[in-house]
């Protein structure tokens, strides 16, 4: 009886012999969550095919090759931060790059000092390879080290990376040569799962690191609409991070710093946050999904933290420009934060109102069509952005899993979006001591 009810319920949902016909399913069966997301799945999209189009004509010859300072993050990494260190080190640039690990709580991450130290005798040994180890012996959490290597830093250009993050030989020069433009102010790096082979979990995220930031990314870059410069892998030009007043206080520093970064889009029209899906950094990943979705219920309830607890007065034009701030209501505000409750709403009013087995044919057309509109952005990125075609074109194989972990994670969003509402979980965070997040306004 269920199997009858939902192949009649997906067979009425394919049927359109007459207007009337396609009007009733519209109104109800579509699900609207897809009519909403399909303008920002079209500008990415056309944002895609911009940028593919654009590498099909020569670059410039580089003329500048900018001092770069590296400020990487360190707490708890252990031998781990060798590998970061050493991976900035041999990069194949020609320019000076300086290396700032800052060790936060030194003295109870002795390993990791340890660990940054031995670095210095290879390092002497490289051309143009500085190393600065910077202990901090008081904990202050994660903005208290960006910050105080940005105290240090002396390149024009200054990167903040974490110190688990390992880096392609590439990345510097593929990410410096957009500052031959001076209204880049930042660029963001591309990352992926370094641990992708453990498991499923990490399978998942490292197709949605994919398809999120890899794709999403460069399709945004194009419109000047990139929403976040990631806190494990970011680039700013430093006169300018420096008139900003660094990293602030609180939680999601990263994204927090971007939307400073946007405030002076409306009054200088040509400041730009440039996205490079060629400079590659590489993380670990939750490895599995209890531990992930523990991970979302923080990064979830930052976003409602900062859209409307925090920067609630500054989000408009005057400010971001009109660009921008429309982008900024549909994907922060209304993708990101109303989004997860319309899904609720609408698979909760399914359940409540029609039988299962028409529930689950109205389910099947809906992850059918989803499915179809990953495959399209799927393959336009392994063919037009992929620095690895090859590699992440296997992925095709979990293409059709990652509708129902998309599904997952967005009903997992409304429940941090609540524990943020009423909780405050921003406040709980490994981040940063209790005690500095206490301090904080917001």
């Amino acid at each position: 009886m269920i199997l009858e009810e939902a192949i009649f319920a997906f067979q009425q949902m394919l049927s359109v012999s007459s207007e009337r016909t396609w009007l009733e399913v519209a109104l109800k069966f579509f699900p609207f969550a897809l009519l909403l997301e399909l303008p920002m799945f079209v500008l990415v999209v056309l944002g895609i095919v911009r940028y593919s189009i654009r590498q099909l004509r020569p670059h410039k010859q580089r003329e500048r090759y900018p001092k770069v300072s590296c400020v990487i993050t360190c707490y708890s990494e252990g031998e781990d931060v060798i590998k970061t260190i050493q991976s900035l080190a041999w990069q194949e640039y020609p320019g000076v790059i300086e290396i700032i690990p800052v060790i936060d709580g030194a003295i109870q991450n002795a390993p990791t000092l340890a660990a940054a130290k031995s670095c210095e005798a290879e390092l002497k040994d490289i051309p143009r390879r500085h190393l600065l180890v910077l202990p901090k012996w008081q904990r202050g959490g994660r903005v208290s080290s960006l910050n105080s290597g940005l105290q240090f830093a002396t390149g024009e250009v200054v990167m903040a990376l974490d110190g688990d993050t390992s880096f392609d030989n590439d990345m510097v020069s593929n990410v410096t040569r957009h500052f031959a433009d001076p209204n880049v102010v930042g660029v963001a790096g591309s990352l992926r799962v370094r641990n992708a082979a453990k498991s499923l979990a990490t399978r998942m995220q490292a197709l949605e690191y994919m398809l999120s930031i890899g794709a999403g990314k460069t399709g945004l870059s194009e419109f000047n609409l990139v929403n976040n410069i990631s806190g494990a892998f970011g680039v700013f030009r430093a006169s300018f991070l420096r008139r900003v007043g660094g990293w602030d206080a609180g939680t999601a520093e990263d994204l927090d710093l971007t939307l400073r970064l946007k405030q002076y889009f409306g009054r200088h029209k040509g400041l730009r946050i440039v996205f490079e899906p060629h400079a590659i950094g590489h993380t670990d990943a939750p490895d599995t999904f209890p531990i992930f979705f523990k991970q979302r219920l923080r990064w979830e309830g930052d976003l409602f933290y900062l859209f409307v607890r925090k920067y609630r007065f500054n989000l408009r034009p005057g400010l971001l420009g009109w660009r921008n701030f429309l982008f900024t209501l549909l994907s922060g505000l209304y993708l990101q934060l109303v989004m997860p409750f319309v899904i609720v709403a609408y698979t909760g009013v399914l359940l409540w109102t029609m039988p299962l087995g028409m529930v689950l044919g109205v389910m099947s057309f809906v992850y059918l069509v989803y499915l179809a509109a990953l495959a399209i952005f799927f393959g336009l990125y392994v063919v037009g952005v992929s620095e690895r075609p090859r590699e992440d074109a296997r992925y095709l194989l979990f293409l059709p899993l990652f509708p129902l972990f998309a599904f997952a994670a967005r009903v997992h969003c409304s429940l941090a979006v609540l524990t943020e509402i009423f909780f405050k979980s921003h406040l709980d965070s490994a981040m940063a001591p209790w005690w500095v997040l206490k301090k904080t306004k917001f």
